[in-house]
C-alpha cells in the first residue's frame, strides 16, 4: 500500500511538471509609476453595497444618485483586481450636488450617499488586500454655488461656462485649498494617489507649490491631473497619443501614421482610449458602423503593450456606449458577457508579469494603413506585437536581426507559432481585424526534458496499472 501511495505522489509531481508552461517573470524591482495601470470609475455608478445610505436615489433617473458607495467597491474589489489593474481612480468623494462628485459643497466631509469615513477606510484596505491602490479626485474648481466657503468666508469666485470657479489669484483661496488638501492626504495616508481636476486658471507656480507640499506630507503619493499641464505632476494625459489610438482603432483601414508618436518611448505618459468627461470609445465606433467587440480587442491589445501607463474607463470591459454624461455613466452591469472582460484581463496581466512589456525598448517595425508591428525588448525577453486593423489578411517579413536567430515566435492570444524560415526570415501572417502578441523562445527542436518527463509519467502510470491489476488477480485467486 505504501508503495502504491508513493507512485501516486510521484505521478502527481510529474504531471504538474508536464503541465507547467514558460511564463514571464515580474521584475523584482520596486514598483514604479510606469508599472501601474488605472481603472477609472465613479463611486455612485459602481455598486450599491449599503442600502441604508440610499436617501433620495433613483436608479431610473440617469441624472440622480443611483446608490453606489464605498462598501460597494469593497464588495467588488476582486472585480477590479481580476481585470489586472493596480490602481482604482474613484472620482471625487466629497459631499456634492451631483452623483459624479462634482459641484462640491464641502471639502471637509464625504458625501453621505457614498458612506462614512470608516467605510472609506474599509474600501482602501479591501483594495489594498487585492493589490490595488486608491486614487481620489480633488476638484479645484467647478464647485457648488452653496459651497460652505462662499457662505462663511470672504473668498472670491467667478461664474463661468464650467460652473463656479475660485479666483485663482486670491491668496485666501490658495491658502484654504492648500490647507484642506494637505489635511486630507495626511489623514488618509493609505491612499495611493490624488488627482487634481478642474485646474481652471491656477498657474503652474501655485500648482507646483501645492504638489511639493502634498509630496512633503506623503512622499509615496502619486499626484496626477486629468488635464494636460506643464506643472510638475507625476502623470498627466497625453492627448496627442490618446487621439492617435482613437483614430487608429475606431475603424478598419485607418491612416495610422500618428502611431509614430509612441517612438518617443515615454513610459510615464498616461494613455487611454476615452475618458469620463467625453464620448465613449464605443460611441465613436457605432457612429462609423463598426463592430465594437472586435474594435476593442485590437485597441486594448495596443493600449497594454505600447509605451505608457494605460488607463481604462469603467465599463469599457463591456463596450459601454454613450456620447455625453450622464448617458455615458451607466451603473455597472456585472451580469454580462465576459469575452471582452477576459481579453482585457489577459492583456493587463501579461503587462503586469513582463517588465519588458512595461519598460522595454520599443521599436516600430511596420506601420501602414492600420497594420502595425512593433517589438518590446530587453536583455531578458523579446516580444513582437502585431496589430492587423485592416479589412484584409496582412503579412510581414521580419529580419532576424530584430528577433534573433533560431527563435520560435509563440502567440499567447491565438496560439500560433512562427519558426524561422530557411532564408532566415520570420513571416507574420495575420487575419483581418486581429491582434497577436508573440514571445520569442529558443527553437531547440525537440524538447528533450519534456519528452523524458512524459515518458516517466506514462511509465509510472503503466507501472501503477500493472500493480493494481496484479493485486486484483491476487485478491480474486485468494477468494
Amino acid at each position: 500500500m505504501r508503495k502504491n501511495k508513493w507512485i501516486l505522489s510521484l505521478m502527481s509531481v510529474l504531471l504538474l511538471v508536464t503541465m507547467a508552461q514558460p511564463s514571464a517573470v515580474m521584475a523584482a524591482n520596486e514598483k514604479l509609476l510606469q508599472d501601474e495601470s488605472i481603472y477609472d470609475l465613479l463611486v455612485d455608478r459602481f455598486y450599491n453595497g449599503n442600502f441604508t445610505n440610499d436617501e433620495n436615489i433613483d436608479t431610473q433617473d440617469i441624472h440622480a444618485f443611483s446608490g453606489g458607495d464605498f462598501l460597494g467597491i469593497t464588495e467588488k474589489a476582486t472585480y477590479i483586481s481580476e481585470l489586472g489593474f493596480t490602481l482604482a481612480s474613484i472620482g471625487s468623494v466629497f459631499v456634492s450636488d451631483r452623483y459624479d462628485g462634482n459641484e462640491v459643497l464641502s471639502y471637509e466631509s464625504f458625501d453621505p450617499h457614498f458612506g462614512t469615513e470608516e467605510e472609506f477606510m474599509q474600501m482602501i484596505d479591501a483594495l489594498k488586500e487585492v493589490n490595488v491602490g486608491t486614487i481620489v479626485d480633488f476638484p479645484l474648481n467647478g464647485i457648488s454655488e452653496q459651497h460652505e466657503w462662499m457662505l462663511s468666508d470672504s473668498v472670491k469666485t467667478a461664474a463661468t461656462e464650467d460652473g463656479i470657479q475660485w479666483d485663482a489669484t486670491d491668496e485666501l483661496v490658495q491658502e484654504k485649498l492648500t490647507e484642506t488638501i494637505i489635511s486630507f492626504v495626511e489623514q488618509y495616508d493609505g491612499l495611493a494617489g490624488i488627482r487634481f481636476t478642474y485646474l481652471g486658471d491656477f498657474e503652474d507656480v501655485f500648482l507646483n507649490e501645492l504638489i511639493a507640499k502634498v509630496k512633503e506630507a506623503n512622499p509615496d503619493l502619486y499626484v496626477f491631473s486629468n488635464e494636460q499641464s506643464e506643472a510638475q505632476f507625476d502623470l498627466v494625459p497625453d492627448v496627442d497619443k490618446m487621439n492617435a489610438l482613437k483614430e487608429t482603432y475606431v475603424q478598419v483601414d485607418p491612416n495610422s501614421t500618428q502611431m509614430t508618436l509612441f517612438e518617443d518611448q515615454n513610459e510615464e505618459a498616461l494613455i487611454q482610449l476615452d475618458e469620463l468627461i467625453g464620448p465613449r470609445f464605443t460611441y465613436e465606433m457605432t457612429e462609423l458602423r463598426m463592430y465594437p467587440p472586435t474594435r476593442w480587442k485590437v485597441a486594448t491589445t495596443a493600449l497594454f503593450t505600447l509605451p505608457g501607463i494605460p488607463s481604462l474607463t469603467y465599463e469599457s470591459e463591456i463596450a459601454v456606449n454613450g456620447k455625453t454624461a450622464p448617458e455615458s455613466h451607466p451603473i455597472v452591469n456585472f451580469k454580462t458577457d465576459n469575452e471582452l472582460y477576459d481579453h482585457i484581463a489577459d492583456m493587463n496581466k501579461l503587462r503586469n508579469e513582463s517588465d519588458t512589456i512595461r519598460n522595454g525598448e520599443f521599436e516600430l517595425l511596420h506601420n501602414e494603413d492600420g497594420f502595425t508591428v512593433f517589438t518590446r525588448t530587453s536583455d531578458e525577453e523579446t516580444w513582437l506585437i502585431a496589430l492587423n486593423n485592416t479589412s484584409e489578411t496582412a503579412s510581414l517579413e521580419i529580419d532576424p536581426a530584430k528577433i534573433g536567430d533560431n527563435k520560435r515566435l509563440r502567440g499567447v492570444l491565438e496560439g500560433e507559432t512562427i519558426k524561422q524560415a530557411k532564408d532566415g526570415k520570420y513571416r507574420v501572417v495575420l487575419e483581418r481585424e486581429l491582434a497577436e502578441v508573440y514571445i520569442a523562445d529558443e527553437d531547440t527542436g525537440y524538447n528533450t526534458p519534456y519528452l523524458i518527463t512524459t515518458i516517466l509519467v506514462y511509465a509510472s502510470f503503466f507501472a501503477l496499472l500493472f500493480i493494481i491489476m496484479r493485486r486484483g488477480k491476487r485478491n480474486k485467486s485468494s477468494s
